[in-house]
């Protein structure tokens, strides 16, 4: 693992430097001041570019882009064509950096997919954004003051689109989303975008802040990428922070910062901590002595968690972690894709096994729970399930304590604590799949 190399970073924002002078989403006017025209000329070099700045995709696995642009190239000679998909769904609730961006610098993100387009050799790009959001109208507008400015789309042989997926959790998993597009249902399926995704062509599925990235390290370069961050994990990211701090946010800092760097830009906690949840809703909490640790995925993974989506949900000493990972583990179950068993029938009893645990003093539901979890962990379809139970086992591990009063029956104060973990209502089953 490396050592955070911060020194030679100057601090200034890179994907929100444009919004956060002027206070207002950036026009395409405004976008050229800030960043200069659409480099078309490094479209050569662009995959080879992104490989040596290291990127590492923000959507939450952290999987090298260079080497998934490099993989859909190179599977899209062989098939003909590939298609370019831009996961603006973020369907984890307490997430709202890609939802800024699409909103704040919508041009940024644009050029990085039009220039990813052109490098794997795909003639579509479609933004997918989940419907009820407003996003799809402010998306479609700047596709359209791209064309009217013939900056990039079919001036370069690309045709741009938005849709609007459903506003199923898992319909913004990649597989479930080049389904989608494609005619199918949003749901996921067993087989790689990267060989067969929208219309069984190879399929580049990358979230906003990676494609935003993009746009930046094609006009700045590798070198200029690596300034901040690690060796490992290069660049800048976007942390959503909530919870029990005084200034909720999202927030642009180095890779490597470590969560009391992130806690800090966020004005501070309001109270003292029992746990952080990290990643999101498919991610896990830990206790606040990891706040002192870089946030990369290696320096994390011995806490069982990695920076994921860049959740950042701050938990007081005062509240519940049980509860609050009860509501989250009942919603995320009701978000299934009702195609195969471990979600279909193991989340809704995970769920209801924490529940036992948590109001019924039900010590046999413990050992069921755990049971169940590690026969569900890693079968399902897609990666749903396995969130779920890192989510779950995290909290067991976490809140051990809580869990021991909850059975004996002792009280917990924070039972009466209003949520904490914004949970949607979910989509009525008649909105279907499609």
């Amino acid at each position: 693992m490396s050592t955070p190399q911060l020194v030679h970073y100057d601090g200034r924002p890179r994907l929100l430097s444009g919004w956060l002078t002027t206070g207002r989403p950036a026009a395409l006017g405004e976008h050229a001041t800030v960043h200069g025209q659409l480099p078309l000329q490094v479209v050569p070099q662009l995959i080879d570019m992104v490989g040596r700045a290291g990127l590492r995709g923000r959507g939450g696995a952290w999987f090298p882009t260079g080497r998934k642009l490099a993989t859909v190239a190179r599977n899209g000679r062989d098939a003909g064509g590939t298609h370019v998909i831009v996961n603006g769904a973020e369907s984890e609730p307490a997430a709202g950096k890609d939802k800024l961006l699409l909103r704040a610098v919508p041009h940024l993100v644009l050029d990085g997919a039009e220039l990813a387009a052109l490098a794997v050799g795909a003639k579509k790009v479609t933004v997918c954004v989940h419907r009820g959001t407003g996003l799809g109208q402010g998306i479609a507008a700047a596709i359209a003051e791209r064309a009217a400015n013939n900056w990039g789309g079919k001036a370069i042989g690309l045709t741009v689109e938005v849709m609007e997926p459903p506003r199923w959790y898992v319909s913004s998993e990649s597989t479930a989303l080049a389904s989608w597009v494609g005619g199918g249902e949003g749901k996921p399926r067993d087989v790689s975008t990267y060989k067969a995704g929208v219309g069984g062509k190879p399929t580049l599925v990358s979230n906003t802040e990676t494609f935003a990235h993009l746009g930046l390290i094609a006009r700045h370069g590798p070198d200029w990428f690596r300034l901040a961050g690690t060796g490992d994990a290069p660049g800048t990211a976007l942390f959503t922070v909530s919870g029990a701090v005084r200034a909720r946010g999202v927030y642009e800092l180095p890779v490597g910062a470590t969560g009391n760097d992130i806690l800090r830009v966020a004005d501070g906690t309001t109270e003292p901590l029992q746990a952080v949840l990290l990643g999101g809703y498919g991610g896990a909490w830990v206790i606040p002595s990891v706040l002192g640790v870089p946030f990369t995925p290696e320096a994390l993974k011995p806490w069982g968690a990695s920076p994921g989506a860049g959740v950042v949900v701050a938990l007081p000493a005062g509240a519940c972690g049980l509860v609050e990972t009860v509501r989250v583990a009942a919603w995320l179950a009701s978000q299934n894709a009702r195609q195969c068993g471990p979600c279909f029938n193991g989340l809704p009893s995970i769920a209801d096994d924490l529940a036992r645990v948590t109001w019924a003093r039900d010590r046999v539901a413990l050992d069921r729970l755990r049971f169940r979890m590690g026969m569900v962990n890693k079968r399902g379809a897609c990666a749903h399930p396995d969130g779920v139970v890192m989510l779950v086992d995290s909290a067991l591990r976490v809140f051990g304590g809580c869990v021991e009063h909850h059975l004996a029956g002792r009280g917990c104060p924070g039972l009466y604590r209003p949520p904490m973990l914004p949970v949607p209502a979910p989509p009525n089953v008649s909105e279907g799949w499609r």
